[in-house]
């Protein structure tokens, strides 16, 4: 392997990770060293991340497998940033300024990584073998999740409870079936979500397994401001909890619904009492009826109309209609139309030519100039060619049963009628 084959791959593997909570290092390139910091940012399994000194001054970059210090013993994880901007995170995650910092050792050995391969190897079985013994010792509680360290010495258990499990006796037989120091963290039904990972009903991967950081408590009036149907099947995601989507929007429709008129009002009019039925925001229409709870005569307004009408209910006017005349526009209904023929069921199937008796050379050899190709010109009917044909063969049984032949029967026959002897 040459030397540029050499860059290169170190180039592929110092690649900054693509993955959950990246965070781009845009203080990087600044010169004079005031991007340089001691500390670096370190990420485990999933969304477990770490702040250690690098105290031994080594000269790592992003996406370099190192050995931290752990108790006992020592993990393998990766760093995601460096310099300056690894302050920035600090403060941003509440560490304190007197919290214990833990040191690098070293870049990661072959013999680390290998035995860091190895634990990985064993935390699915592990999980497995868990979820058994919590249920044989009737805990309500669900293990989602097994980390080990990178040496081996240590598993940490993370599990889902609603309500105080007693797991002391759970801890002592795990140690014994596992022979490792057993840590427990209690994790909620979103963060096991974002730690297994998924395919959203978006088709994209699940927030919480890709960038969320922290998770915001969702209630249902979210969906209600924005006229979302209340189905608990479509609001719910993969952790069986409110979506967090749900948020993202829901400060923009309460805005907007603030420059809208209020529902409660019921509009005066010179010919009926107009209820609130429906509010499109996005168009700014409100549409009402003259039954509250049946949908009756719906009339569409935009809001400023709403307005106009709220102002003159209070000054004691009643407009004659709820639409002022002329701006009623009729919808034109478009129909659906399959242009290219994508819809139909039986696009793929061939079409059967029904085909024609005799050959095209005979065919055309029997019609006359000018004469049309079916039943055209002075071409008798199909009927009356089968019924002539049947008088002529009447015709020549007859003679044929007196001992006259078909010349001589042709001669003696009348155009008017056809003989017959007695």
């Amino acid at each position: 392997m040459g030397k540029e084959d050499k860059d290169n791959c170190n180039q592929c593997r110092n690649t900054p990770p693509r993955g959950k909570l990246h965070c781009y290092n845009w203080l990087e390139d600044i010169p004079g060293g005031y991007a340089d910091f001691d500390m670096v940012e370190v990420q485990f399994k999933n969304t477990r991340k770490g702040f250690y000194k690098n105290s031994a001054n080594l000269d790592l970059a992003i996406g370099d497998m190192v050995a931290v210090e752990a108790s006992p013993g020592h993990d393998i994880g990766q760093v995601t940033l460096t310099g300056q901007l690894v302050a920035l995170q600090m403060k941003k995650a509440n560490v304190k300024p007197d919290a214990e910092i833990r040191r690098i050792f070293r870049k990661a050995k072959p013999a680390d990584l290998e035995k860091y391969e190895e634990a990985k190897a064993k935390e699915n079985d592990t999980m497995i073998r868990s979820r058994k013994i919590a249920e044989s010792l009737k805990l309500n509680m669900k293990i989602g999740d097994v980390e080990y360290q990178g040496d081996g010495n240590k598993a940490i258990f993370y599990y889902i409870a609603d309500e105080r499990v007693d797991f002391r006796q759970l801890i002592k037989v795990l140690a014994e079936t596992f022979k490792v120091r057993i840590e427990m963290k209690q994790i909620g039904a979103r963060q096991e979500a974002g730690r297994i990972g998924g395919i959203g009903p978006c088709g994209r991967q699940l927030c919480c397994a890709s960038w969320m950081t922290n998770f915001v408590s969702v209630a249902t009036s979210a969906a209600r401001y924005q006229d979302i149907s209340l189905n608990p099947q479509k609001l719910a995601g993969q952790c069986a909890k409110l979506k967090c989507c749900l948020n993202f929007e829901v400060d923009t429709y309460v805005e907007s619904i603030k420059r809208m008129p209020s529902r409660e009002i019921a509009l005066e009019t010179a010919d009926s009492t107009y209820y609130h039925f429906k509010t499109d925001i996005f168009k700014r229409e409100m549409t009402y009826s003259t039954d509250k709870s049946v949908p009756a005569n719906l009339v569409t307004v935009s809001a400023d109309r709403v307005f106009d009408i709220i102002n003159m209910n209070k000054r004691g006017e009643k407009p004659e209609k709820l639409n002022v005349e002329g701006s009623e526009k009729q919808k034109e209904r478009t129909e659906f139309v399959d242009l290219v023929g994508q819809d139909s069921v039986t696009r793929f199937d061939k079409v059967k030519k029904k085909k024609k008796k005799g050959t095209p050379s005979q065919q055309r050899g029997n019609r006359q100039p000018g004469q049309r190709e079916n039943n055209g010109g002075n071409r008798p009917p199909r009927n009356d060619r089968s019924s002539r044909g049947d008088n002529n063969r009447r015709q020549n049984q007859n003679a044929q049963r007196n001992g006259e032949t078909g010349a001589q029967h042709k001669e003696n026959k009348k155009p008017t009628s056809p003989k017959t002897d007695e």
